[in-house]
């Protein structure tokens, strides 16, 4: 099974550093983001995604307005 969401982020917003018990898929919708995974900083352009693995430390910041799509696989 999967849990998928939309997010909408505002400028300078963030999405504290935490963990997840399952991988996760990061897709950014519109705009750009940036993505720490275990102390690595990764910046996403629209249309780009990423792999977020269990377990592991992770967080999300806004330069500017973007939107993601999370899906969660359990």
């Amino acid at each position: 099974a999967a849990t998928v969401t939309i997010f909408a982020f505002d400028k300078d917003q963030t999405l504290s550093e935490h963990t997840a018990p399952h991988d996760a898929i990061l897709q950014v919708l519109e705009g750009e983001a940036k993505v720490i995974i275990a102390d690595h900083e990764y910046e996403l352009l629209e249309g780009e995604s990423i792999v977020m693995p269990a377990d592991v430390p992770h967080a999300v910041q806004a330069p500017a307005k973007f939107k993601m799509y999370l899906t969660m696989v359990r």
